[in-house]
């Protein structure tokens, strides 16, 4: 089994930047994807960025590219997501997740295998 722990949400205002974790634990990542998700309210999930913990190749969704960035630190088996120049439709519960898909780096969610339990984002204006 694999655990996946967030942390690092808040409350901040618009301008601010945060930067999220997910610890991950109980297995070898070396040929996972591992992504960021989020929900607003009233939404659905929605991808955000992914990493093939295996090279470090990323993705990003259209609407966060250049602002957000995803990273690991594979000593830590922890990802990363950097999120500057946050603006109020940021606000969403944050998830990171876990793929076991050979290479994948999907942005459906139904691809996922494993979820944290979110970290709530609030972007005050």
């Amino acid at each position: 089994q694999v655990q996946l722990v967030e942390s690092g949400g808040g409350l901040v205002q618009a301008g601010g930047s945060l930067t999220l974790s997910c610890a991950a634990s109980g297995r070898t990542f070396n040929y996972y994807t591992m992504g960021w998700f989020r929900q607003a309210p009233g939404k659905e999930r929605e991808f955000v960025a992914a990493i093939r913990w295996s090279n470090g190749s990323t993705r990003y969704a259209d609407s966060v590219k250049g602002r957000f960035t995803i990273s690991r630190d594979n000593a830590k088996n922890t990802m990363y997501l950097q999120i500057n120049s946050l603006k109020p439709e940021d606000t969403a519960v944050y998830y990171c997740a876990a793929d076991r898909t050979v290479g994948a780096l999907s942005v459906d969610p139904r691809a996922y295998d494993y979820w944290g339990q979110g970290t709530q984002v609030t972007v005050s204006s």
